[in-house]
């Protein structure tokens, strides 16, 4: 189309770039960039440890995989929890966090009860075995398997403190029940039980305090009987 006669040329726009303002967003961008890259190389700084009794802190540690310490964004708490309760001797973790620095870590243990001396292997709570050793009473002798598998429930049941009290295990039947054990203690004295009486090794401490710290032999297979060692 021509132009009419008289108009005038309409003026091209130019576009003015703005230096100073490109500037500024780069300069902005580098900013958060590199705020970025130092958060996440924030570290876990304090690792704290509860409920365990036979795996020390560092064996938690290790097994959780932050022996290093690492970025606080790669010890995200559910990755730290499936690794300990993928090992055998973690029933159960709990994971937390505290700020961006701290990770705290509460386990129950998946305990071990005996040291199977004919076996070569150390039982744990849940059944499952180990040729590791922990200090843990020893089972001395062969015990007949179904036998057994009712000792290695019973033992589950005996509380932690009076499990380290006891040093040796005995399978030790005679003509009136199969199912009898011998214990020796720590503390020098021998205790009999039958598998149906074997809970009341729980109450170890409060029953050996009457016969005023003496030496004996402490019959809970047939009641309270005990006979003190002479000499």
């Amino acid at each position: 189309n021509r132009q009419k006669a008289g108009a005038k040329p309409k003026a091209k726009k130019r576009l003015k770039l703005r230096y100073d303002r490109i500037l500024l967003v780069l300069l902005g961008l580098g900013v958060c960039v590199y705020l970025f890259v130092t958060f996440v190389k924030l570290n876990i700084r304090n690792i704290y440890i509860q409920g365990n009794s036979y795996l020390s802190d560092q064996d938690v540690i290790e097994k959780a995989g932050i022996a290093h310490y690492p970025s606080t964004f790669q010890a995200l708490c559910i990755p730290v929890k499936q690794k300990l309760e993928r090992d055998m001797m973690i029933q159960k973790a709990t994971v937390t966090k505290k700020g961006l620095f701290e990770i705290h870590i509460n386990i129950i243990e998946n305990s071990p009860l005996f040291y199977n001396k004919p076996a070569k292997h150390t039982v744990l709570k849940d059944q499952q075995t180990t040729t590791k050793q922990y200090q843990v009473p020893i089972l001395m002798n062969y015990v007949p398997d179904k036998i057994y598998q009712r000792f290695t429930q019973k033992m589950s049941e005996v509380d932690l403190e009076i499990l380290r009290r006891i040093s040796e295990i005995e399978y030790k039947p005679n003509d009136v029940d199969k199912n009898r054990f011998l214990l020796v203690m720590q503390d020098g004295n021998y205790v009999y039980l039958t598998l149906d009486r074997f809970r009341n090794i729980n109450n170890y401490v409060e029953i050996i305090r009457k016969f005023e710290h003496k030496k004996g032999i402490l019959y809970l297979d047939s009641g309270e009987y005990f006979k003190v060692f002479e000499g």
